[in-house]
């Protein structure tokens, strides 16, 4: 059974990598339950109670409340980077196991806990800031190359959540549109962009509009 490892949140850091000085991207796991909630459709705003938002031009709101990234996905980067990352390093605020997260289809749910219900919008698409906070060589292209991006959800049925919670996927939807897929569709194979539209309604807003004129 998938498992959700943490529930990483973060703090208001002063950096010279972020553009509005300051970032977020530093996340650690809480000993309590986190209430996930809908922030909203204006960005700026993230799902997580207690979680800083500092870029407020690009991260928060309904389609991107909330970020989950694999364990397994981690303990790779762990190897080949030769350095410890703890859950919620990669900026995410759901630490999972046993779930496939590149594999997820836009539009699919998952259960957390008892009440909470997700809906996977989109995958992350790595920036300065990411880059900077890690300090790896080329790490961008590399991230990009790798193609585990983590996906963003958002919260259908508010609820709170711990480390240790059972994740279930309540529903998959009929079309073949993955995070991974999604995620070359907007980094280096732009021409599958048109695909994208078989996600319908469950698109990202910005996306949705774009695409399905």
């Amino acid at each position: 059974m998938a498992t959700l490892l943490s529930v990483n949140l973060g703090t208001a850091r002063a950096t010279r990598y972020a553009d509005a000085g300051v970032t977020g991207i530093d996340k650690r796991p809480s000993s309590e339950p986190v209430a996930l909630r809908d922030p909203g459709p204006q960005l700026g705003f993230g799902g997580a109670a207690g979680d800083a938002i500092c870029d407020a031009s690009s991260h928060g709101g309904t389609d991107q409340a909330v970020y989950a990234y694999a364990r397994e996905d981690l303990d790779h980067w762990q190897a080949e980077l030769g350095r410890s990352l703890s859950n919620g390093v990669f900026g995410e605020n759901l630490t999972t196991a046993g779930l496939d997260i590149s594999g997820a289809l836009v539009g699919e749910r998952w259960q957390v806990g008892d009440d909470c219900v997700l809906e996977v919008t989109s995958p992350r698409i790595p920036c300065r800031t990411f880059a900077g906070w890690l300090q790896e060589q080329l790490w961008v292209k590399r991230f990009t190359d790798r193609g585990t991006p983590g996906a963003y959800l958002r919260v259908i049925v508010p609820g709170r959540v711990a480390g240790g919670d059972p994740i279930s996927v309540i529903h998959r939807p009929d079309h073949e549109v993955t995070i991974a897929m999604m995620f070359r569709a907007l980094t280096k194979e732009k021409g599958l962009q048109p695909q994208l539209a078989a996600a319908g309604d469950a698109l990202p807003d910005g996306m949705r509009k774009r695409l399905l004129v």
